[in-house]
């Protein structure tokens, strides 16, 4: 988590707002950025500029209610994890929270630490949340329906799998993956695409190119040591495998997806 993340903050009541905004400002210390909106609509305009992570917002405003700024902001390609304000202690709209994801629920007046703790953990889920999406772009359709088949592999193929797996830095060939689960190269050749129903170098490819997504994702690292890391000996066969798989370049698909 750093400074990218945004949390917005949303009361009409001007004391409040600015209440809240110096508790939170105090407390990320520049970790994160914070912002304040004195309406709905100030915060639509915030959420039109820039990505909002965490929405702590007042349910009772003049324009419109905090449920219906979340849900216009979902309507605008936002979902950002939120946290509801009320200066009641019954919670009237529990079924409309639940349905738009409300993580939390405060009753002002906020106690400074509760405030705090229900951030952090919408921080946590909304970090949570964005790796998962991540990690759904960089997946392997064939390689998911594998590991959900596991069961149905006898023991050499899946040791194999786990041995390639964990040698996914470095080049490896077929004969030294059956070495290593004591067959005959040709005979655990025609196991594995029987079980998997992909070849050995065709399983080995999906898996770098897996392991390279992830990291194009989630890392800054340059696209050459990404290639060395994921098995490839240089970054321009590993560009020309990526795009044959991908349809883009590996900084192409960085950039697309950041």
């Amino acid at each position: 988590m750093d400074k990218e993340r945004t949390i917005l903050i949303v009361d009409d009541e001007e004391t409040t707002l600015r209440g809240l905004t110096k508790s939170l400002e105090v407390w990320a210390d520049g970790r994160f950025r914070i912002r304040a909106a004195a309406s709905a609509g100030e915060a639509l305009q915030t959420a039109q500029a820039e990505k909002v992570h965490v929405l702590v917002t007042d349910i009772c405003m003049p324009e419109m209610t905090g449920l219906e700024l979340i849900e216009e902001m979902q309507q605008m390609g936002q979902q950002p994890v939120s946290l509801i304000l009320s200066g009641h202690s019954e919670f009237e709209f529990a079924q409309t929270a639940i349905r738009l994801g409300v993580l939390n629920y405060l009753v002002k007046p906020v106690q400074k630490k509760k405030l705090i703790q229900s951030v952090e953990e919408a921080l946590e889920k909304e970090f949570t949340q964005e790796r998962a999406g991540i990690m759904q772009k960089a997946a392997d359709h064939s390689l998911a329906d594998l590991e959900q088949d596991h069961k149905q592999m006898t023991s050499p193929v899946q040791a194999g799998k786990d041995y390639i797996d964990l040698h996914m830095d470095r080049q490896m060939t077929l004969k030294e993956v059956a070495e290593h689960v004591h067959l005959n190269p040709s005979y655990f050749s025609v196991i594995f695409k029987d079980q998997t129903g992909l070849t050995f170098s065709e399983y080995v490819t999906r898996k770098r190119i897996q392991k390279a997504k992830q990291l194009l994702l989630t890392t800054t690292i340059p696209v050459a040591e990404i290639a060395e890391t994921a098995g490839y000996q240089t970054a321009k066969y590993f560009n020309k495998i990526f795009k044959e798989y991908e349809g883009l370049t590996p900084g192409q698909f960085r950039r697309n997806h950041k």
